[in-house]
């Protein structure tokens, strides 16, 4: 089967239209229509319905769907390896985080020592993470462990231990600790509810027989220590990542409540190999955070 056809159906399943998916490729509709139903006459089915004005995938296009994008991700995979006889003069790492707040300062001080080394980062869930390892569409995930996958091996980087933070000016600024149920006396800006450590706060709160309501959410950490340093407001972040924000008037508290640690993680495929961009890139953070440990 022809990659360009592969190119073509790939094209309409992205737009799910086949006049933008035409102007996509930078063919007119009336070829794209043709080149699929070339390849729906080879295949001997059909790839495509039309409910009204909207056209879908079939169950037999949905399957050519999952193995087009493993036969592009595999092409990609070949290039890099290819790439990899370079050295790290060239290449890309494509990252996905549960959060990127656990990748900000290594991501940078990598970026530094490689600068030729593309970086593409991801803010994902750990579950996709996963999903897209496994599909070779990301090459690393930084996420919280423990991860069980026959397929995936992993190298723990530290302990996430939780902080309240606040402004200088903020009434509990004069204190070192807070229990976590004095939160509700405050305006809370936290990260969104599918983040591991905002379920980790919520989890205790309802536990404790309280919950919060949250003035903002935003899935940027440095935004949110921002907006809660000039609203006058109280946020609960890695103490570890805490620790790194130094342009900002920010007073850490300890939380005085049994808060579970949650270990964070590098995760990537098994296997004989692994390219030389994310090999130096686990040595560059497992690196980095034996420091700030």
């Amino acid at each position: 089967m022809e990659l360009r056809l592969l190119n073509y159906f790939r094209a309409v399943c992205e737009e799910l239209h086949f006049t933008r998916a035409a102007e996509k490729l930078g063919i007119s509709q009336p070829t794209l229509s043709h080149q699929i139903r070339l390849l729906e006459d080879r295949l001997d089915t059909k790839l495509f319905s039309r409910v009204g004005k909207k056209i879908e995938l079939t169950p037999a296009g949905s399957i050519l769907l999952e193995h087009a994008n493993l036969v592009y991700s595999e092409n990609e995979r070949t290039i890099e390896k290819i790439e990899e006889l370079k050295g790290l003069s060239r290449g890309q790492l494509r990252i996905g985080s549960s959060g990127n707040h656990l990748l900000y300062a290594p991501l940078l001080s990598f970026y530094e020592k490689y600068p030729n080394i593309k970086l593409a980062a991801f803010d994902l869930t750990s579950e996709d993470i996963i999903q897209k390892i496994l599909r070779f569409e990301i090459d690393v995930g930084v996420i919280f462990l423990p991860v069980y996958h026959e397929l995936l091996q992993s190298i723990p980087l530290f302990t996430s231990e939780l902080s309240a933070a606040v402004s200088y000016v903020h009434p509990l600024a004069s204190r070192e600790q807070i229990y976590m149920e004095e939160l509700q006396h405050h305006p809370t800006f936290l990260l969104p509810k599918h983040y591991l450590l905002r379920q980790t706060i919520d989890n205790h709160c309802i536990k404790s027989g309280f919950s919060l309501n949250p003035v903002v959410e935003l899935s940027d950490i440095y935004s949110l220590v921002r907006m809660t340093v000039l609203h006058n407001g109280i946020t609960i972040l890695p103490k570890i990542y805490a620790n790194n924000v130094t342009d900002l008037p920010v007073k850490l508290l300890d939380i005085a409540d049994a808060l579970p640690k949650n270990e964070v993680g590098l995760i990537f495929p098994k296997g004989d190999f692994t390219s030389s961009a994310v090999q130096a890139f686990i040595q560059h953070v497992t690196s980095y955070y034996d420091s700030h440990n």
